[in-house]
């Protein structure tokens, strides 16, 4: 009989695509990790994974396995869920994984409605990046995360996840004072040869941005890095360069030294995910409604 435990590790590793990525993510060593999956493959009859330089990949029969793996530990989480409903459950923590803008825009609202009709619930909230936020609920380390559209991103059918869209976000080009397009709305191609300024690459926002840019045909050339966006505005308004920012985190920074013009196109979509089959256990569908109540556009 297969255990479990040893596909929760089996799906780890193929998450992370080495042994020790996947033990740190699960607390394990990468020798326990690895005993793991030789159980696993001894009791399947198979290998499940090959190297691939430094990591690993999935076989044709891990590829099975997968997709198996996928559904038996979505029915645990219905399961759980469903045991959870019956023993009432309405009271016990949440822990949410978002990124600061949707921790304001979204998680504190949502906080603060739950503290109103569902007082047993406590939620945790850890700031975390939209690709990171995704990561530490696949590793178990939260209960719900708050993600943004990117590519490379899990696909809206990804067996995994269950996922609830929250809002459409724009985009807004910020420019120093002086800049010549400060007092009009420059088309994006505008800024082909200004020097850009934008969160890393593996930011969601950067990968967002960098894609827009290349649908009007050209590269941003960044010459300054920050993922903090109070940061970028001001060395916008520094004259360092010009940048795209969500709408929402605009909000609350001073712009007394940068001009703020639409940006048509780019767009930050938002969504909630928990694990499949988890999205009805009584202390997350709360939570899920009161978040689905979030205006869809902005």
């Amino acid at each position: 009989m297969i255990d479990t435990r040893r596909l929760r590790t089996f799906r780890a590793v193929a998450d992370h695509g080495t042994v020790t990525a996947a033990a740190a993510a699960l607390h394990l060593t990468p020798s326990a990790v690895s005993q793991q999956l030789g159980a696993l493959e001894h009791e399947v009859g198979h290998r499940l994974f090959t190297r691939d330089g430094r990591g690993v990949r999935l076989t044709a029969v891990g590829r099975i396995m997968l997709s198996h793996a996928n559904e038996v530990l979505a029915q645990l989480e219905r399961a759980e869920a469903e045991v959870a409903a019956y023993t009432d459950g309405q009271a016990g923590e949440v822990t949410v994984a978002s990124f600061a803008t949707a921790i304001s825009a979204v998680v504190a609202p949502a906080i603060r409605t739950l503290r109103e009709q569902a007082p047993g619930i406590q939620v945790r909230v850890r700031d975390a990046e939209g690709d990171q936020a995704l990561t530490m609920l696949l590793d178990e380390e939260a209960d719900l995360a708050i993600a943004v559209e990117y590519r490379g991103a899990p696909e809206p059918s990804d067996p995994r996840l269950f996922r609830l869209p929250l809002y459409s976000e724009p985009f807004d080009l910020v420019l120093p004072c002086a800049h010549p397009l400060a007092g009009r709305d420059p088309a994006l191609a505008d800024m082909a040869r200004e020097p850009w300024i934008g969160p890393y690459p593996g930011n969601p926002v950067h990968d967002v941005l960098s894609f827009a840019c290349e649908q009007e045909g050209f590269t941003p050339d960044f010459a300054h890095f920050s993922d903090d966006f109070r940061a970028v505005v001001a060395l916008v308004g520094a004259g360092a360069g010009v940048a795209l920012v969500p709408r929402l985190a605009l909000r609350d920074l001073d712009l007394s030294q940068v001009a703020v013009r639409r940006a048509p196109g780019p767009e930050r979509r938002v969504f909630a995910a928990t694990r499949r089959g988890a999205e009805s256990h009584p202390l997350l569908q709360p939570l899920l409604e009161t978040l689905g109540g979030f205006p869809g556009e902005l």
